[in-house]
């Protein structure tokens, strides 16, 4: 269903995407940001799945900027490269490669949402309440396990939000939820009872099913809602 894309960000940084299209006429569309594995099976799944659904989804690759095609697993090996890449992200780039990767998608579609996973859940929340900035303007953003999204929870997002968090999250602590509680109650929060990081990733040992299939289920509801 998905093929290889060619974006470019507004700062000419030219990074490869992962484009999947539905049969027929999109109801919408929407922007799938990795965790720090890349635009690898997991991602690829998450936007052919969205696509089943209706929507066009794109995936932008924000490793390019590192190390072009970088495509990581979940071995100790990849565990350790991904982190070591961790700390070279850094959010204002990564927030041009989204808004290079929701242009794409308003060729497609007027209406764009922004999805992200951990390190893009982050990314999905600051297309919210930084996208203007870089004339990103999503219908909606869903962030899954958004990591250090207790840093930025003050922000104010422009457009409507749903979160997902497992109420047993090893890596993002309740404070950094219920700082975006506090700050926002109008943002739609989700704690899920048993799950920890990455529950809604298949391909990891925390996958858990029955909490990834409701998440799955409120953020197609979500997108119907606000962007087709």
């Amino acid at each position: 269903m998905g093929q290889a894309v060619a974006l470019k960000a507004v700062d000419g940084h030219e990074l490869d995407g992962y484009l999947a299209i539905p049969e027929g006429e999109p109801v919408g569309a929407l922007v799938v940001v990795q965790e720090i594995f890349g635009v690898n099976a997991s991602i690829r799944e998450v936007a052919d799945s969205y696509a089943a659904d209706g929507f066009v989804a794109i995936a932008p690759a924000l490793f390019d900027r590192y190390e072009k095609g970088l495509v990581l697993g979940y071995g100790p090996d990849d565990m350790k490269k991904a982190f070591e890449l961790y700390g070279k992200l850094n959010a204002e780039t990564s927030l041009l490669d989204v808004a290079a990767a929701f242009a794409k998608a308003t060729e497609y579609h007027t209406k764009v949402a922004v999805m992200g996973f951990c390190y893009g859940g982050l990314m999905s929340w600051l297309a919210a309440t930084r996208g203007k900035a870089v004339n990103m303007l999503p219908a909606a953003t869903i962030g899954y396990y958004a990591g250090g999204i207790g840093k930025v929870a003050a922000e104010e997002p422009s457009c409507p939000v749903l979160l997902h968090f497992g109420a047993e999250d090893s890596h993002i602590g309740t404070d950094q939820v219920d700082a975006v509680r506090t700050a926002h109650p109008d943002v739609k929060i989700y704690s899920y009872e048993g799950a920890d990081h990455a529950f809604a990733n298949s391909h990891r040992p925390s996958f858990k099913e029955d909490a990834a299939k409701l998440a799955r289920e409120r953020s197609l509801e979500f997108l119907r809602l606000h962007v087709g």
